[in-house]
């Protein structure tokens, strides 16, 4: 039995609500289909649908039979273009967008060094510390920091995000180091607007913690907030890519070391999987081995 073939026939058979119209899709004969079905069930070991002369719905291993079947196949057309995508230089424009801060300690670094290897390449870059919507704004992939992603959409997991509760030693020595996470509750936090605005979670020495947290400062952008620590107005929770070189120079202070913020991945984001361009996908590839060779994002 060809199991991409039989797959692509119940697929085909439930999108379209009948087995005739199935096999008329793939423009095949009914027993045909009918065939592909049936070995479909044997070699699965199940019942995928319900049928009678008037209806067909999918029973309960058939729903969970039909996403697998969905990803399956959208992996195959990925592999039978893999060979012709591969021989074709990359060549056009993408449309990015990505936030301040991932944009200044690896996006656009890693645009340029991407430029230079493919000249017949360009790139526009759509800075906002905001989830923006793909379509309206004609983005061909976003660079996303987040543990919930939106299930309409296709994510590639590049790398993680790791963070840092740190302050400056003049805002330390006016206020005191706290010891402890639940600490924080009595110093003047940084909030983030769209992030952590109210409790900050940890994975500490007993397991997960969140503490709630407040002050008298909140942003929509981290640089905002890195900007006001420095100030010596707070403490604040930071991308370890953002203060790394603070931390070394003792700018900054790193926080409640036995406490690890919770860490986020760091995702490419994009509309489809259908007529992926070879464009849109050297740069992932690119994205994905970089941060691979990095330990700051692993």
């Amino acid at each position: 039995m060809d199991r991409l073939t039989a797959l692509r026939v119940f697929v085909a058979i439930v999108e379209r609500g009948s087995l005739s119209a199935g096999a008329e899709q793939l423009e095949m004969s009914r027993a045909m289909a009918s065939r592909y079905l049936a070995e479909l069930e044997t070699w699965m070991g199940a019942r995928l649908l319900h049928r009678t002369t008037r209806r067909q719905s999918l029973t309960a291993q058939g729903e969970e039979a039909l996403q697998k079947a969905r990803a399956m196949l959208a992996l195959g057309e990925e592999m039978e273009q893999l060979a012709s995508l591969q021989q074709e230089a990359p060549r056009g424009q993408l449309r990015l967008t990505s936030s301040y801060s991932l944009a200044d300690a690896f996006l656009v670094s890693a645009a340029n060094d991407y430029l230079r290897r493919w000249p017949g390449t360009a790139i526009d870059i759509l800075l906002v510390d905001r989830t923006v919507n793909l379509v309206e704004e004609r983005i061909d992939l976003a660079l996303r920091i987040s543990n919930e992603l939106d299930p309409n959409l296709v994510a590639r997991r590049l790398g993680t995000c790791r963070s840092v509760v740190c302050a400056t030693p003049a805002y330390l020595e006016c206020f005191g180091t706290p010891q402890q996470v639940q600490d924080l509750a009595h110093h003047n936090c940084l909030t983030y607007s769209y992030f952590g605005k109210s409790l900050w979670t940890f994975d500490g020495p007993l397991g997960p913690e969140s503490v709630p947290v407040s002050g008298n400062f909140s942003g929509n952008i981290s640089n905002l907030l890195l900007s006001a620590t420095l100030q010596d107005c707070g403490i604040s929770l930071q991308p370890r890519y953002s203060v790394a070189s603070l931390l070394e120079r003792g700018e900054l202070v790193a926080l409640l070391p036995a406490w690890e913020p919770q860490s986020m991945g760091i995702h490419g984001v994009y509309a489809t999987r259908k007529q992926m361009s070879p464009l849109l996908r050297s740069f992932l590839d690119f994205l994905l081995t970089r941060m691979a060779q990095d330990p700051l994002w692993q």
